[in-house]
């Protein structure tokens, strides 16, 4: 079984834009592949075949496949000629030293001019099967699923199918720039608008030499996590502890926190603009913290003049940490470290500011300069993966 075929399921709804959609994700998929000695990704009627080469691990192959954004499923597969004598034998041949109590056959036909309809090719594959194995036919819950595709010049078949991660292919919706503390939630964010298409860079806001560098040790680590789903990834760390210096010498204590988002955002978006990014993305959970209440994100938001995302703005706790679980970046995030939001923060943040007043106080900063004397000073760093993908964006 040397072929791979992948499945997609929100793609298909794009219409006459399908085709375009479907070549974001080969050239992922050729991109994420590169070095793992596949030898050709081509689209077929309605799915994507990996042509698996002398030298392809399955295990390997799979684990690559499994990261990347716009699958619905896929499967190891074996591909025959149209014919259903071809493709039973094949099947029969690859069934050899497996072992199950039950199975069931479940037949596709990709094209309706193959002249066996699917419920009879499912009972005769299925009469062969039971007469050289003797296993039993059980519909609802088998142990093995023989899935047959019939396309207009070949068959696939294969034994059951791996989940992908579903949601659309990398760079399909755009540029966006993620602001990353270093805690649970802004990775999720970012991996979540990833999902949907997004190409994301991210930007990172400390407070070094004030404080120790541990919060850039572990964005670097969740940045080169990250790649492994789109494959290239830019991180810009930005010195904010000198401007945050500045606020606490012009600013009451209740205020400054608004006044540390607000600037954050426009250095993000001077950022995102020098990138070609249309959006920026935060982790702000409503409630989770002071400056996230409903009127505090909207007076940090006012200065923004391109979208904020906040994709996990009604989730909880509990929801944001079990998915930072399952991508693995909840480790690298609970490591102790102090970032530039534990430096000058008082202890009692306003949790109800009104514009006119955060405006009236910014009116003692140099705004403009301080902004552009932190996006100038960022430092940017690039992560690839695998090493032969660094030249895809």
């Amino acid at each position: 079984m040397r072929s791979i075929v992948i499945h997609y399921q929100e793609i298909a709804l794009k219409g006459a834009n399908r085709p375009w959609f479907i070549g974001r994700l080969v050239r992922h998929l050729r991109a994420a592949l590169a070095d793992l000695g596949v030898t050709e990704v081509r689209p077929l009627m309605g799915r994507v075949e990996i042509v698996l080469g002398t030298t392809a691990s399955w295990d390997l192959v799979r684990e690559r496949v499994a990261h990347v954004f716009g699958i619905a499923n896929f499967s190891r597969a074996g591909r025959t000629a149209a014919d259903l004598d071809v493709l039973t034998e094949a099947v029969l041949a690859d069934l050899n030293g497996l072992s199950t109590g039950s199975f069931r056959v479940a037949a596709r036909r990709a094209d309706k001019r193959f002249p066996v309809p699917s419920p009879e090719i499912e009972r005769r594959l299925g009469s062969s099967i039971q007469t050289k194995f003797g296993w039993r036919v059980q519909l609802e819950r088998p142990e093995l699923t023989v899935h047959v595709e019939m396309l207009r010049n070949h068959a696939f078949y294969s034994f059951g199918k791996e989940p992908g991660l579903g949601g659309l292919p990398t760079g399909a919706s755009g540029r966006v720039v993620c602001l990353l503390s270093g805690g649970i939630d802004s990775p999720v964010a970012a991996w979540r608008v990833m999902r949907r298409g997004c190409t994301a860079s991210l930007v990172h806001f400390h407070a070094h030499p004030f404080l120790p560098a541990t919060s850039q040790h572990k964005v670097r680590e969740i940045a080169a996590l990250l790649a492994r789903y789109q494959l290239r990834m830019r991180l810009h760390l930005v010195a904010f502890g000198e401007l945050q210096r500045q606020v606490v010498l012009a600013v009451p204590p209740a205020l400054r926190v608004i006044v540390y988002r607000r600037l954050m955002l426009r250095i993000a978006e001077v950022i995102a603009r020098r990138d070609g990014a249309r959006a920026l993305v935060t982790g702000d959970v409503i409630g989770q913290v002071a400056s996230q209440t409903i009127e505090n994100l909207s007076v940090i938001e006012s200065v923004a003049t391109i979208p904020v995302l906040r994709p996990l703005i009604a989730f909880d706790k509990d929801e944001i940490s079990a998915e930072a679980e399952r991508l693995g970046t909840f480790p690298i995030s609970i490591i102790p470290d102090e970032d530039c939001c534990t430096l000058f923060t008082p202890k009692h943040p306003v949790t109800r500011a009104r514009r006119y007043e955060i405006e009236a106080v910014e009116m003692q900063l140099p705004i403009v300069e301080m902004v552009r004397t932190a996006a100038q000073g960022a430092q940017v760093e690039d992560f690839a993966f695998p090493a032969v993908a660094s030249s895809v964006r």
